[in-house]
């Protein structure tokens, strides 16, 4: 076990890296936390004491603030989403533009292009405009900002102790995966899904185990505030079996074609609206935010949050047609807010989205096979993880986190099922800043590099078998006349016997040529280097080794049995060759 966890931690990272993810995590955790009430207290003042509007919530989570009277100001709810706009929009675009957007693509061209560097100002503005956003009525998620506010707590904290970009891209990872497992009461999710949304093929496995240990203390904090239980709420419910298979198939495929409309939609809204509008880009947040309220008068649900309508769809409190109006008007609302500029997350509305499409299947079902279907709240639940799994490219990630927001791990099989079939099916991922494994990521560039040059040998690079060489006793003439004869930098110079006794390096044998003082009688001998060698079975790694301690271009290959006798030379440059052939064919490979 423990040198499993070793291989997990990497080669070279130690137990100080286990120590620092449970600092991390205990930063994001206080964040988490920290987040959440400022968000309630937000929400309740403009939501409730304003506007006069009670919102529901999930089961498992309740306000700390109650309203004494309700006076309902319906201009003013309208108006909400066009003021957290304004100041959402103020906010980030005058403080930290890169604080834009669902925050978990940030997160991700952090880790992988920018050393896992995220300005300290970043997780301030970020909590602030998402909060805003959020509590005005805007459609987003919490995900994004809490794991790019935690992200920035592990750059924080990485700087501070001057730690290796290696260290920091990790601890960047334990900030967003205990902020997220926090908030969400989903330690193990979170964990993976910091380590699984970073690529659309692979995961970060050097990260998983320092990210379980930053969520488990992240969790930890938050349920010493909170206490413990899921998010949502589920009545008694079980996998009926093999036949009611067919209707989470069908599942699947609709959450991976509505998955691929969100999407289209999202980035669509983004590129060819809002990036149009010859306004500045702090205003843009607070147009979107006029679509969501327009959207509002007649869909009020596909505001907000919407945590609290998906628990009532999870007791089949809502039925098929308004299930599906909600779905779609989601997606609008969702991509008015985030692709004008907002800032939020889009985890969140992907699960209300995935899940009012599981309770219109449900409920259709149910309407013919009431005895197959007992209740919508199965589909509901495994929508949620089917859309989102399909959309982010992280289907394990999105079925644990999903089960544990829901303690509904008796649902394991459908869930599975639902999240490979949309994973099968989708069309584009809703984070683009995602590669597509860890070839491809700047993160690893040195790391497959040495792994490269450690699988190579000499004899997979040394092409040239010739070997062109200056007897010990020659004169700067012949020597001069091998020069202009090959054109090569360094030469083997070799006794009587055709044995290496040294190398000429052309660099010092210029300086005597240019030198006036010098003695032009000198022969080869008295300017030769001492020789140094590879044998054809050695790595390449070792060539490369030598190259840089010596200086030299070009070195001899020699007989492992008779080290004098050359068999030919390798330069630098067929190093270099084969190192981007095999490179090349790793790729294809993918």
């Amino acid at each position: 076990m423990a040198q499993k966890i070793g291989h997990l931690m990497g080669r070279q990272l130690s137990l100080r890296i286990v120590y620092l993810s449970c600092l991390t995590g205990a930063f994001a955790g206080l964040v988490a936390v920290g987040f959440g009430w400022g968000l309630d207290f937000v929400h309740h003042m403009w939501m409730g004491v304003w506007a006069g509007y009670e919102i529901p919530h999930p089961a498992g989570e309740t306000s700390a603030f109650v309203l004494d009277q309700v006076t309902r100001r319906p201009w003013v709810f309208f108006c909400l989403p066009i003021l957290g706009g304004l100041i959402s929009g103020w906010l980030v675009y005058t403080f930290a533009p890169e604080a834009e957007g669902h925050g978990t693509d940030a997160v991700i061209d952090a880790f992988h292009t920018k050393g896992g560097k995220i300005r300290k100002r970043v997780p301030f503005v970020k909590g602030l405009a998402s909060i805003v956003t959020l509590a005005s009525g805007g459609s987003a998620g919490r995900e994004g900002p809490i794991a790019q506010v935690g992200a920035g707590v592990g750059t924080w904290i990485a700087d501070l102790l001057h730690l290796s970009p290696r260290e920091r891209r990790i601890l960047l990872l334990c900030g967003a995966g205990g902020g997220i497992g926090a908030i969400f009461r989903a330690p193990l999710g979170g964990a993976l899904f910091a380590a699984e949304v970073l690529y659309a093929e692979d995961f970060e496995t050097d990260a998983i185990v320092p990210c379980i240990f930053s969520s488990v203390v992240a969790y930890s904090i938050l349920t010493l505030f909170s206490g413990t239980g899921s998010i949502f709420g589920l009545p008694p419910i079980v996998f009926t079996g093999w036949k009611a298979l067919s209707i989470y198939l069908a599942l699947g495929a609709i959450c991976a074609g509505v998955g691929a409309i969100y999407v289209r939609v999202f980035y669509g809204m983004r590129d060819h609206v809002f990036h149009k509008i010859p306004i500045s880009n702090k205003l843009k947040p607070a147009l979107g935010g006029l679509g969501v309220a327009l959207i509002g008068l007649a869909l009020p649900e596909a505001r907000g949050g919407g945590y609290g309508y998906l628990q009532t769809a999870i007791v089949g409190g809502i039925a098929l047609m308004p299930a599906l109006a909600i779905a779609f008007g989601k997606i609008l609302t969702t991509s008015l807010t985030i692709s004008s500029g907002g800032s939020g997350g889009v985890f969140g509305p992907s699960l209300v989205i995935g899940g009012m499409l599981g309770a219109a299947i449900g409920s259709a079902a149910q309407q013919v096979a009431p005895d197959l279907v007992p209740h919508v709240a199965p589909f509901a639940l495994v929508g949620m993880a089917g859309l989102f799994a399909g959309i982010s490219n992280a289907p394990v990630s999105a079925l644990i986190l999903v089960s544990e927001m829901t303690m509904g791990y008796g649902l394991l099989v459908p869930l599975m099922l639902v999240s490979v079939i949309s994973l099968t099916l989708r069309k584009a991922s809703l984070y683009e800043k995602q590669i597509k494994n860890r070839l491809a990521s700047g993160a690893h560039v040195a790391d497959f590099a040495l792994d490269i040059f450690e699988s190579l040998r000499v004899k997979d690079a040394w092409v040239v078998k010739d070997v062109v060489s200056i007897r010990e006793g020659a004169s700067m003439q012949e020597m001069l006349e091998v020069v202009n004869r090959v054109h090569h930098l360094v030469y083997p110079v070799v006794d009587q016997n055709k044995e290496l006794v040294g190398l000429l390096d052309l660099q010092h044998f210029h300086e005597y040529l240019t030198d006036p003082n010098a003695d032009h009688l000198l022969i080869a001998r008295d300017l030769m280097v001492p020789p140094v060698s590879v044998f054809p079975e050695d790595l390449c790694d070792t060539a490369l080794k030598r190259f840089l301690e010596s200086g030299l271009t070009r070195l001899p290959v020699v007989d492992p049995d008779q080290p004098r006798k050359i068999l030919g030379m390798v330069s630098h440059d067929e190093l270099t060759n084969a190192y981007n052939f095999e490179l090349r064919r790793r790729r294809m490979m993918k």
